[in-house]
């Protein structure tokens, strides 16, 4: 059995990692898309299915949840221009940036406010539409919207959904399950936010809390579904229908960046920072966007320096084997969302030859990021949402980040580039604990 010297001595990153230290990591193993893309698990088509469950879904959706009705029910968010954040990025960190900044504002998705409301509502969505295919209660040629009916709900009330969180995930799936009729039981970590467990219980979910972090909860969630066979367990560390859920999203950002006249290709590469949890979220977004721009896009993972999970996996090769906790890191960070201990081992591996590279940020840094996005652009996030905007700052000064942009001769591209910063949750912050993030990063 190695032990943590062991492992420092053969990646001295990791001793980085264990002093809490802010890392830029470029991947190894990432491969040319074209020689990976008949070995991956999942496919174009897997996505193409995800997708178009959730169109039959969207009358449904449209009818239960009025805010979404703009859009047909359509669960999606807005693409943002950033150049006011880029310019005091540029001034903060002493270094003239280069492209185009955009940000995705996965924290302003209607329902539950973060990248969560993509993948846990569309496996709650999925698991409905079996149960009542199998049940003789809907076909898939129906208007889905048949579903908000009572028959439904009493149906739906028949059975029950578990699931561990260390707050969004719980959030996303526990409206969903409750608005369908389904009992719901969200098992959150310790380093879950009062205000969310609050707000599932109002919804008239079942909240169980640990002293324990994010895996505890994974871990008694499953126990929960195990021993009642009508209950399932949507399981955050290895659910191909999450990730499928997520990986929707690059399909619509495509369509998107065409509307806004942005073009992708060799000449203009597309740079993606997402924050990273447990992986699922940015391992289907980046998955997703590799379908659609192959080579021409460039997905980095961000990271609290407090759990740098699926960094520790990806850079041993040991992917869910391995802890944080493991190498003597507390795994304690006010990034909440991305408050996890040991990664997927599904998404590490499917994502291993896809990733271009991860970094690791400070919660000192996110609050920072916090106060200056709402100074220049008028934009509210939660701290674990700002891992992302850090992103184009550490490509361009750190000397990892400077050897890639060289080694994918992408040097005298970068004026042609487009910087997209995957912001993960806020909309959904009550007023008086973000204006709490708020002061606290304005006096950094």
């Amino acid at each position: 059995m190695k032990t943590v010297q062991d492992w420092i001595n053969e990646y001295p990153l990791i001793g980085e990692l264990v002093d809490v230290e802010e890392v830029f990591w470029t991947n190894p193993k990432k491969k040319p898309f074209q020689t990976e893309v008949e070995k991956l698990p999942l496919n174009e088509n897997d996505v193409k299915d995800a997708e178009e469950r959730l169109m039959r879904f969207a009358p449904y959706i449209a009818k239960v949840f009025p805010e979404t009705r703009e859009n047909n029910g359509i669960i999606e968010s807005p693409i943002v221009s950033i150049p006011a954040m880029r310019e005091k990025l540029s001034q903060m960190y002493e270094h003239p940036l280069e492209g185009e900044f955009l940000l995705k504002c996965d924290s302003h998705l209607p329902i539950s406010g973060s990248i969560k409301a993509r993948g846990g509502i569309y496996e709650v969505l999925k698991h409905a539409e079996t149960l009542a295919i199998q049940h003789g209660l809907l076909s898939v040629e129906d208007d889905y919207s048949i579903l908000g009916r009572e028959k439904f709900r009493n149906f739906f009330s028949e059975y029950s959904i578990a699931v561990g969180s260390t707050g969004n995930l719980g959030l996303s799936i526990g409206i969903m399950s409750a608005k369908l009729g389904f009992k719901v039981t969200v098992h959150m970590s310790a380093d879950a936010k009062e205000w969310k467990k609050d707000l599932l219980k109002s919804k008239g979910v079942t909240v169980i809390e640990y002293k324990e972090d994010y895996s505890k909860a994974v871990e008694e969630g499953r126990k929960q579904a195990d021993s009642d066979p009508n209950c399932y367990f949507i399981d955050d560390e290895n659910s191909r229908d999450l990730f499928l859920g997520y990986a929707v999203a690059a399909f619509r950002l495509k369509k998107q960046l065409e509307e806004l006249n942005i073009t992708v290709d060799e000449n203009h590469p597309l740079f993606v920072y997402l924050p990273c949890g447990v992986g699922g979220g940015p391992g289907g977004v980046a998955f997703g966007l590799k379908l659609m721009y192959q080579d021409h896009v460039h997905c980095f993972f961000a990271e609290p320096t407090h759990s740098p999970c699926m960094l520790l996996g990806l850079v041993t090769g040991m992917h869910d084997k391995v802890s944080v906790q493991d190498f003597g890191i507390d795994n304690i960070t006010s990034a909440d969302g991305l408050a996890v201990g040991r990664p997927s081992g599904f998404v590490g591996q499917t994502i291993e030859p896809l990733l271009s590279g991860s970094y690791t940020v400070s919660d000192h840094e996110l609050f920072k990021l916090l106060s200056t996005l709402a100074d220049t652009e008028n934009i509210r996030l939660e701290p674990s949402a700002l891992a992302g905007v850090i992103g184009p700052v550490k490509l361009s000064t750190e000397k990892q980040g400077k050897e890639y942009v060289q080694n994918h001769n992408l040097k005298d591209k970068m004026k042609n580039a487009v910087h997209l910063m995957w912001a993960t949750g806020g909309s959904m912050v009550p007023k008086e604990i973000m204006e709490e993030y708020y002061i606290k990063g304005a006096k950094l």
